[in-house]
């Protein structure tokens, strides 16, 4: 049988991060003794109280569909998170709770953008970006950044890529790779040139309360009535909450989008895992005591690996104030981000993303979001590689 596959499937390319996190699960299966860098998730268990209420809602017997975009009284409590964090007004119909925040990033892009139009994309980028635009008919077009402005796209560069065919700004701070975060005044500059241009805005905040050095989360939809009615925030439970094998995500819209969001997800995935959205209930309406204690942690071993990256030769890295990421810059070791995750992982353990994946061959990506123990072993070995390639 001669299998023809659609060109938009044959187009794209795997997951990078997904196909390492396997290999090194698979080699520590193994009995080989690996250190994993590649995971976009916290190792700290989902609250207790989170858990609670999806058994809760087990034992009650709500295992049933319910309206696709999510049960009413979710929808509810995350406008009222918007309003008390944000500043913004939404109505429950502008929310659309969906599979997870990629989910709501795909969905996005699906109900905005068509044939022909282009997509401006910030590198290093989220790996799924560029894929979920490809997915949608559209183009991808780069905006390349480096560590020497923090990642940073700057307002000018911005509005020399937009074209009459431009339809989206794809835009995550706090960053996945970088852990980059920008200023509320930066984030307002990047919103009025997309106001003046007419172009909409998908920001991604997943990563809002992860933040250090008194960096400060702005959405650019809080800036004016304007900003508010070009945005459409893509949000979810995975990061704040570790709540990623739940697979929920949320997005606030305005009205026309999220309608169309909801008739996509209709056709899709219909609604989310009906307990899981108890779960996510008493998250977002519960206490956040246990996000000090983590953000504790991540930043002591934030602060700890960003030294030790910038004492090995060959590295250099900017500090991240976001997130749970450093996206180091292995220019110096001379090997391109392919070639060193594949020697590193094959002559010392460990498994880090190649920054090719997220459009900067010369840096890797290293989560944080694992023990000290592990990264002071990994760091280690990192160290003992890159001496090693200058014998």
């Amino acid at each position: 049988m001669n299998y023809e596959i659609s060109q938009r499937a044959a187009a794209l390319s795997p997951s990078l991060t997904l196909a390492i996190d396997a290999k090194a699960k698979a080699m520590k299966a193994a009995g080989e003794d690996v250190v994993g860098f590649g995971a976009g998730e916290p190792d700290f268990d989902t609250p207790q109280f989170i858990k609670d209420a999806a058994d809760k809602a087990l034992a009650a017997g709500f295992t049933k569909y319910t309206p696709s975009s999510g049960i009413p009284e979710l929808r509810q409590a995350i406008a009222d998170k918007f309003k008390r964090e944000n500043g913004l007004t939404y109505k429950p119909s502008q929310i659309i709770v969906s599979c997870g925040g990629k989910h709501s990033c795909y969905n996005t892009i699906l109900a905005t953008c068509q044939e022909g139009d282009e997509v401006l994309i910030p590198a290093p980028y989220w790996l799924s970006y560029p894929e979920m635009v490809k997915l949608a008919g559209a183009r991808p077009v780069i905006l390349p950044t480096t560590d020497r402005t923090e990642f940073k796209v700057t307002p000018a560069q911005l509005r020399a890529a937009i074209t009459p065919r431009t339809r989206l700004l794809i835009f995550n701070s706090p960053s996945n790779p970088t852990g980059s975060v920008y200023t509320p005044d930066e984030v307002k500059a990047l919103g009025d040139v997309c106001v003046e241009k007419n172009v909409l805005i998908m920001s991604d905040e997943i990563y809002e309360h992860l933040l250090y050095d008194g960096a400060v989360h702005k959405s650019v939809a809080s800036f004016s009535t304007a900003h508010q009615e070009h945005t459409i925030i893509v949000h979810g439970f995975a990061k704040a909450w570790s709540m990623t094998g739940w697979r929920l995500g949320f997005l606030a819209a305005p009205e026309p989008i999220a309608k169309a969001i909801d008739a996509v997800q209709s056709h899709s995935t219909s609604n989310p895992t009906s307990f899981a959205q108890k779960g996510a209930l008493a998250a977002i309406t519960g206490p956040m005591d246990h996000l000090k204690t983590w953000l504790a942690e991540f930043d002591k071993r934030r602060r700890f690996a960003h030294a030790k990256l910038n004492s090995i030769p060959g590295i250099s890295c900017v500090n991240a104030r976001g997130a749970f990421y450093l996206f180091p810059n292995i220019s110096g070791t001379g090997l391109k981000s392919t070639d060193f995750c594949a020697k590193l992982l094959e002559a010392e353990k460990v498994a880090a993303v190649p920054g090719i994946a997220f459009g900067a061959d010369d840096y890797l990506r290293l989560s944080y979001a694992t023990s000290m123990a592990n990264l002071e072993k990994g760091l280690e070995r990192i160290e003992r590689f890159c001496k090693s390639l200058r014998k």
